[in-house]
């Protein structure tokens, strides 16, 4: 399959140059710039991406283009553009003012490939503190601004680019064209990565990879591992066998109103109730990390034994996502934990099983599109990302049977509301927090002394980044009242306006 291979230097928005180039319908894969795959006759081009960083910085992400360069066609972006120039004994210097926000390509080659059905004066998203201010003997200038002398070149003979601005954000108008002018029109790639050829090449790798092997399937209620388990079903069928976990930290009802629909779609699942042990796991336990591995630890041991009840299974199928993978690697080796991902490593040697993720390349959205592939109801598909531990990370605090059934109630009442005024679908993902403190408030004529939740609705395209959205006062008003008089022991309602970054979607 050809692809486009993004080097990361850190930015961030190399995760957007990726969506970008997914959208063209071409497959691209982002790697740390220090941590290089073996270049094979599929990779057709290599982006380099941004950078916080500054060239001239003596720690500087660096790499040796010259095994590529020529040969490989290469579009650097931003910091990508300046170790282009840096490395072949150019000039980067730090700009008068720090170039950020709006500006317009004032001039540039309109005959140029890489501004092929670009508009005069196009506009473009800066974002950078140095600047080109030499070119390297057989550079040319294909573009500039009124002020920036260089904001776009081309290495004479090779198929290089440099850009100084960001054609990945929504703000570059025309950046979308221009990187399909760099991914079609200098690459050559063929735009035939769609969700059909990815369900027709994938279902054919996995026959091949696991023949007749057994698989087991942790299902979890989410669109990511119900999608995986489809594909899975539909490359071995009675050979996938789904487990699925009460944990005690789902949402009302949910165990059983997903185990329907999964019996529905004809797969081979079996529902195990394990609150108990997941509460007794729990116990005394309020750090978020904390929580999250004795949550990681218990699932693991549940679905050992009932793995183990399966005879001869030889393979863990698992729905990691992409976004998983990227977030759990840095361009500077391990990454700090910003959060264990439960499906990212963990896996005890003891299960002696090979893991497969069928979908360890897809962005979500795509998941969810392979999904309508599959032709998976939508009341799975359009279901909100739920964390892999649950309510267990919106409790503030210590977990305790009684915290998840507040929780639970005032939750079901924000969804139900949302669906009835036609809001669910516009969320990307939605919730209620259980805050570790207590508010004063006045019930009839009784004093109270009682819990408090945060409602918590993000619009994103891959959990990345995030927004919050503006629900209207009215709705929020309903939902307050109603959670308020509904749940017996909840006397506050507060709704969270923060964004990702700088806060994350989840509060742990």
């Amino acid at each position: 399959m050809e692809k486009i291979l993004i080097l990361d230097f850190g930015s961030q928005y190399t995760q957007l140059i990726a969506r970008r180039v997914r959208e063209l319908n071409v497959y691209c894969e982002i790697h740390p710039y220090n941590k290089v795959p073996t270049i094979t006759p599929q990779t057709k081009g290599i982006i380099l991406s941004g950078s916080p960083c500054s060239v001239r910085d003596t720690d500087a992400p660096q790499i040796d283009l010259q095994p590529w360069q020529g040969s490989l066609p290469i579009l650097g972006i931003c910091y990508g553009a300046q170790w282009l120039v840096q490395q072949n004994n150019g000039t980067v210097l730090p700009a008068a003012h720090r170039e950020y926000g709006r500006a317009h390509l004032s001039s540039f080659e309109t005959d140029h490939v890489l501004f092929k059905h670009i508009s005069s004066n196009t506009q473009v998203w800066m974002s950078h503190g140095d600047t080109i201010t030499e070119l390297p003997m057989g550079y040319r200038c294909i573009a500039n601004t009124q002020s920036i002398k260089v904001a776009a070149f081309q290495v004479e003979g090779e198929n290089t680019f440099g850009i100084q601005f960001h054609p990945e954000v929504t703000h570059t108008t025309e950046g979308k064209q221009l990187l399909k002018n760099f991914v079609v029109e200098v690459c050559g790639c063929q735009q035939q990565w769609t969700s059909a050829s990815f369900v027709t090449t994938s279902v054919a790798l996995l026959q091949e990879q696991l023949g007749d092997d057994k698989v087991v399937l942790g299902l979890s209620g989410g669109v990511d591992s119900s999608v995986a388990a489809t594909l899975l079903h539909k490359a071995i069928g009675k050979n996938l066998y789904c487990i699925f976990v009460d944990n005690g930290l789902l949402r009302k009802n949910e165990f059983e109103e997903v185990l329907h629909s999964y019996q529905d779609l004809g797969l081979n699942v079996k529902g195990v109730d394990a609150k108990d042990l997941f509460y007794k796991a729990l116990h005394q336990v309020s750090d978020p990390e904390a929580k999250r591995k004795a949550i990681g630890k218990t699932f693991i041991e549940v679905f050992d034994t009932e793995a183990h009840k399966i005879e001869q299974v030889k393979w863990l199928g698992q729905g990691t996502i992409y976004p998983d993978i990227i977030e759990s690697v840095s361009v500077k080796g391990p990454s700090a934990t910003i959060k264990s991902h439960h499906n990212v490593g963990g896996l005890p040697d003891r299960m002696q099983l090979k893991v497969v993720e069928p979908l360890n390349t897809l962005f979500k959205d795509e998941v969810r599109a392979i999904g309508r592939q599959l032709a998976l109801p939508e009341a799975i598909l359009g279901r909100h990302p739920f964390p892999g531990p649950g309510l267990a990370i919106r409790i503030l605090g210590e977990v305790t049977p009684e915290k998840v059934r507040l929780l639970q109630e005032a939750d079901a009442i924000y969804l139900s509301h949302l669906k009835a005024a036609n809001w669910y679908d516009k969320i990307w993902q939605a919730g209620t927090i259980l805050l570790n403190a207590q508010s004063v408030g006045v019930m009839g004529d009784e004093r109270t002394y009682e819990n408090v939740v945060a409602l918590r609705a993000v619009t994103s395209l891959d959990g990345m980044t995030a927004d919050w959205v503006p629900i209207p006062y009215e709705l929020l008003a309903k939902i307050s009242n109603d959670i308020i008089n509904q749940v017996k022991g909840i006397n506050r309602v507060v709704y969270d306006i923060s964004s990702k970054p700088p806060a994350t979607i989840e509060w742990e």
